[in-house]
């Protein structure tokens, strides 16, 4: 009985290995890498996991990434926001919870949508968004900056250096910052609510 359990987990562990290695490619290098970003202040903690796409001498907004389309906002599977404290953006209210992010890029503004919807990957078979906006907690459109230098792989970051909070997002020559704070009780009178 013993031998048979031990044939058994020896053919599944290489049918394991097997499937790892040639459907999943789990020792060959991603083109676009997973990474995350991580801040905590004081009670708040958010965090960003996402992955990243190269610029590869490619012209990248408006050509591979189209204008005025939804971006899965970056590669692969669909990028996640967490927090676990009530936030203000732009004065809109994104409670405490995990959410997917969602962009819509365009020439001198983007569209950043926080959707409450959990999607495994960024796009369909036919390479079209998995963003259903009927989970869209908040939109906002935030300004795009333009770089000196190139930034080559996709980068999303949280920047507290002046004490006001952003989610920053860079690729080539464009960059866009998202203002975030922690909500207080004041915020209940004022918030805004989607429209």
């Amino acid at each position: 009985m013993l031998k048979r359990i031990l044939i058994f987990l020896s053919i599944a562990a290489i049918a394991l290995l097997l499937y790892s290695v040639f459907v999943e490619n789990i020792f060959s290098q991603r083109l676009s890498p997973k990474d995350s970003a991580t801040i905590t202040l004081n009670d708040l903690k958010c965090k960003v996991q996402y992955n990243r796409p190269s610029k590869r001498e490619r012209e990248i907004f408006g050509a591979l990434v189209p204008y005025n389309k939804v971006w899965r906002t970056g590669a692969n599977e669909a990028t996640t926001f967490s927090t676990n404290r009530d936030l203000i953006i732009q004065g809109m209210l994104l409670p405490k919870g995990d959410y997917t992010l969602w962009t819509v890029p365009m020439e001198n503004s983007w569209k950043v949508m926080f959707n409450s919807g959990q999607y495994q990957w960024g796009v369909n078979e036919k390479m079209e968004p998995m963003w259903d906006p009927n989970y869209d907690v908040i939109e906002i459109e935030v300004p795009t900056e333009k770089l000196d230098a190139t930034v080559e792989k996709f980068t999303i970051a949280f920047d507290n250096t002046t004490g006001n909070l952003k989610l920053t997002l860079a690729w080539d020559s464009t960059k866009i910052e998202v203002p975030i704070r922690e909500s207080n009780t004041e915020d209940s009178s004022n918030i805004k609510q989607k429209q």
